[in-house]
């Protein structure tokens, strides 16, 4: 529609383009006075006439004063007849200088032959561009089953990425780099009647890598690569997903061998049966397509295929058996080591001080993933530039941590002084609580400054990097979560709405350790509830239910059980220590953040033996759930 009316425009703008030329030629005629041939005959007596041009019939006539008029004369005699007909006299008339113009061509094609060619040309052109539109249409038409793949290289590919670029991850590299050099040497593993493996499934969080990964494998193959996403197969038209499917790989065939990426494959690749709309859903006929492509009757080619995933569980298990996707490399956060490497990539082009120290930096951010570290970077990068400094500082780093992890601090959110005392008090129950319980993590600092949605949070880091919990972390965790409801209530004897994120954290880990870990005591090392997403019924209405009611009763009781329990231990706690809590509450009020330094000093004669030796040890920390206050 816009080209069309494009072209509407610019036919316009040329008709304009040419009655201005017909005008401009007729311009300096029209400015003329027009006299009869009579006036003519009687000026030419009086002795005012100097010069006659004629063209055609039309004369121009020039005055004594140099200044001119037209006139017309007959088509059927001589100018000079006509003027002594009508009383010239002969010999003034002899005086006068008369020139005989011919007609020139533009004149002729301006004013005899354009007038008539010109809507001529104007409906022609207009009768053109409007075949063209129609026809560009009908094109699409055709185009339309056609895949929307990218080749490596053009658009967002042209900047190479490497394995080299690409930090961690050593396990996934490895994998995919004997793709490359099956792709490149083939010889070497035939020879020993290794066949090419047909596709390798990423699976991972977001952010971890699986996009970038499959970049660094673009730029060391050098072998065509295309690239396209789960969701740019599946369209409103019956068809048109198995369509691209077909036509990506009879692309990817052509150019073999060669590689292609599907990013987000979970968008085509769901279990089948699984939606209303049954064996002629439109995104199940494209998956029955890509099934046929990897693994069919024509399984003879050497184009692998590489997908990447979150969510492998809603994954066919048709597209995951060997065959298919032979290999799966599983991609997880990072952890202490690799988020060192990962920040040294994208600090590389930035001025960092000579007192910043990345592994202070990567020991204060496990759980983050690559994007959130990139982020990182670059949001201490921002706020160096807010601060008109050239060099980012450690200190600049520390604070984008925070910034990432709760959202940037609220300078315009003033606490009263009445909320501020909770606030404290709140923040200081955590604490308290997470010192003095042996298998809680150490708490990192405390602060009263709002950041994000918190008007105040407490930081706690694990002594190391953890990949299994155990009933008695989780059982810490919910108690401190429950310290500061517990210090709001005995220090105000009231509660606020700032412990509503501590209960909900508190209420869904008590809840998993019952019906997801099998931590319960009275109902055993069991599972309960299947806790698969259904099509269109979504996470909620979807999870089906393989327990009665009266095991439900059962979960119910025991998750109060769990938190009674640790209400209970926060409680014990705050109250043995309750001088030691308004201590670390009016630091807080006075300073507003307290480090883990002061912190620890503050609390030395209330922890534990067991705690006060794990605090000796080296912190490397991990993700810290903010208390709101």
């Amino acid at each position: 529609m816009k080209k069309f009316t494009k072209n509407i425009i610019i036919t316009f703008l040329v008709f304009l383009f040419i009655a201005g030329l017909l005008t401009l030629s007729s311009s300096e005629t029209q400015k003329l006075e027009a006299v009869s041939l009579s006036t003519v005959a009687t000026k030419i007596n009086e002795g005012q006439v100097k010069k006659i041009v004629i063209q055609e019939n039309k004369l121009l006539v020039t005055l004594a004063d140099d200044s001119q008029v037209t006139s017309r004369k007959e088509s059927e005699t001589a100018l000079s007849e006509s003027l002594v007909n009508l009383g010239a006299d002969k010999t003034r008339l002899s005086s006068v200088d008369v020139e005989t113009k011919d007609i020139s061509n533009t004149t002729i094609f301006l004013t005899s032959i354009l007038p008539f060619v010109l809507p001529l040309l104007l409906i022609s052109a207009f009768i053109y561009f409007l075949m063209r539109q129609v026809a560009g249409a009908n094109s699409r038409a055709m185009n339309f089953g056609q895949s929307t793949a990218k080749l490596a290289g053009s658009g967002a590919m042209k900047k190479k990425i490497a394995f080299a670029d690409v930090a961690g991850l050593k396990e996934a590299k490895e994998e995919l780099s004997e793709i490359v050099e099956f792709l490149k040497y083939p010889q070497k593993f035939l020879e020993l009647g290794a066949r090419i493996p047909k596709g390798v499934l990423l699976l991972g969080p977001p952010g971890c890598g699986k996009t970038l990964l499959a970049r660094a494998v673009a730029g060391e193959a050098n072998v065509p690569f295309f690239h396209m996403s789960g969701s740019e197969f599946v369209e409103m038209f019956v068809g048109v997903g198995a369509s691209r499917v077909r036509d990506l790989f009879q692309r990817a065939k052509k150019h073999a061998p060669s590689i292609v990426f599907v990013d987000e494959i979970d968008a085509v690749g769901r279990q089948r049966g699984a939606g209303l709309g049954g064996g002629h859903d439109e995104r199940e006929q494209t998956l029955n397509q890509i099934l046929v492509e990897m693994d069919g009757f024509d399984n003879d080619t050497n184009v692998i295929v590489i997908a990447a995933t979150n969510r492998p569980d809603v994954l066919d298990p048709a597209l995951l058996r060997p065959g298919r996707f032979d290999r799966t490399a599983v991609i997880d956060q990072p952890d202490i080591a690799d988020r060192e490497a990962i920040i040294k990539i994208h600090s590389r082009n930035k001025p960092l001080s000579k007192d910043v120290n990345l592994r202070a930096v990567a020991e204060r951010t496990p759980g983050f993933t690559g994007a959130d570290l990139e982020n990182l970077v670059n949001e201490a990068a921002i706020l160096t530039a807010r601060h008109n400094k050239k060099i980012i500082s450690q200190q600049d780093l520390l604070v984008s941590i925070e910034k990432v992890m709760l959202g940037p601090e609220r300078k315009g959110h003033v606490l009263s002084k009445k909320e501020k005392a909770i606030a404290a008090h709140h923040e200081a129950g955590h604490a308290l609580v997470a010192a003095v319980l042996p298998h809680a993590d150490p708490v990192h600092k405390i602060s009263i400054i709002s950041r994000g949605r918190a008007a105040g949070y407490t930081l706690k880091l694990p002594m190391e990097d953890k990949h299994l919990h155990s009933r008695s972390e989780f059982l810490a965790d919910i108690a401190v979560s429950m310290g500061g409801l517990v210090a709001e209530k005995l220090v105000f004897n009231e509660m606020t709405t700032g412990a509503s994120n501590d209960l909900k954290v508190a209420t869904d880990l008590a809840h998993k350790m019952v019906t997801a870990y099998g931590m319960s005591d009275r109902l055993g090392p069991m599972t309960f509830g299947n806790p698969h997403e259904m099509v269109f019924l979504g996470r909620e209405l979807g999870e089906q239910k393989n327990y009665s009611e009266k095991i439900a009763t059962k979960i119910d009781e025991e998750i109060r059980v769990i938190i009674d329990q640790c209400y209970k231990s926060a409680t014990d706690i705050i109250k043995k220590f309750r001088s030691k809590l308004t201590e670390i509450a009016e630091k807080l009020i006075e300073q507003e953040t307290i480090e883990r330094e002061e912190f620890e000093k503050m609390i030395q004669d209330v922890i534990s033996e067991e705690k006060r030796e794990s605090l000796k040890m080296r912190p490397a920390p991990s993700v810290t759930t903010p208390a709101a206050a």
